[in-house]
């Protein structure tokens, strides 16, 4: 990919940590990174006579502006020398970050920690933006374990094409093992025929990666969850292209880790099908 990886920036102490997070990602993959800052106006609170796509009249730019600027400072220290780009866009957040998004190697948003307001809605961002069918979708979270391992969590048995290569390939990238995890799928504690057939054909790709494929003890989403505590990233995968929510996520176990991880989660959308 040769895009570039976009992050949404809203001048949150979470939004600031996805940056330092895309910063270092587009660093890895020699693309620029761009800020995105989304202004969301209720027609309400527009003051008379301004337009409501027109922040600078209305005196509103100023924070956009700060929440850039530090935006920037905190991506050029995580990754020198990195092309930093910005826009300011206007309406839900959601909608245009995933436009803006069209063509980025990799959207990169911020969470709140599990048990606090808003939590539940970041991840459904998340999931919402994966959704659609674009680029992989960055969730950063919690505090990922230098030396640990990438977890792959295949739902129902199945590791799907495009999420089980991004989950080799950041394995390879971190110079760490990739933790197979196969939920609702195992036989005698052994991956099904899809999940296994996907993940021997990337070793054979992705030789200096080593896989451990641990039996799941207490229940998948117990299993994720607590894999993620040791984990630097969780990597899981969406059923298909365009559904609405919940349905865009294969099962309660990835919704787990959207919610609860204790790591930063990558969504990888399925690959596009013919009906």
């Amino acid at each position: 990919m040769s895009g570039p990886v976009i992050v949404g920036v809203d001048g949150s102490a979470t939004s600031m940590a996805a940056v330092e997070a895309a910063a270092h990602e587009a660093g890895r993959l020699g693309v620029e990174l761009r800020l995105a800052h989304a202004f969301e106006w209720p027609a309400a609170h527009v003051p008379p006579g301004v337009p409501p796509w027109d922040p600078a009249v209305a005196g509103t730019s100023g924070s956009a502006n700060r929440a850039l600027v530090e935006a920037e400072r905190r991506a050029h220290g995580a990754a020198p020398g990195l092309r930093v780009t910005h826009t300011v866009l206007m309406g839900e957040p959601t909608s245009v970050l995933e436009t803006e998004s069209r063509g980025a190697s990799l959207t990169v948003v911020g969470s709140r920690p599990a048990g606090r307001s808003g939590g539940a809605r970041r991840g459904s961002v998340a999931a919402r933006l994966a959704a659609g069918g674009g680029p992989p979708v960055l969730m950063v979270r919690g505090g990922p374990a230098p030396d640990g391992p990438v977890v792959l969590a295949c739902d129902d048995g199945r590791a799907g094409r495009r999420a089980a290569e991004f989950a080799f390939a950041e394995a390879a990238a971190r110079g760490t093992d990739l933790v197979v995890l196969t939920a609702g799928g195992t036989r005698n504690g052994q991956p099904r025929e899809g999940a296994g057939d996907t993940v021997s054909e990337l070793r054979g790709k992705y030789p200096d990666v080593s896989v451990r494929r641990p039996r799941i003890r207490g229940g998948a989403r117990r299993a994720v969850i607590a894999a993620s505590t040791y984990a630097q990233l969780v990597v899981i995968g969406t059923h298909g292209r365009g559904r609405l929510l919940p349905a865009a996520l294969p099962t309660r176990v990835s919704r787990a880790a959207l919610r609860h991880a204790g790591c930063s989660v990558a969504v990888i959308p399925a690959e596009e099908t013919n009906p």
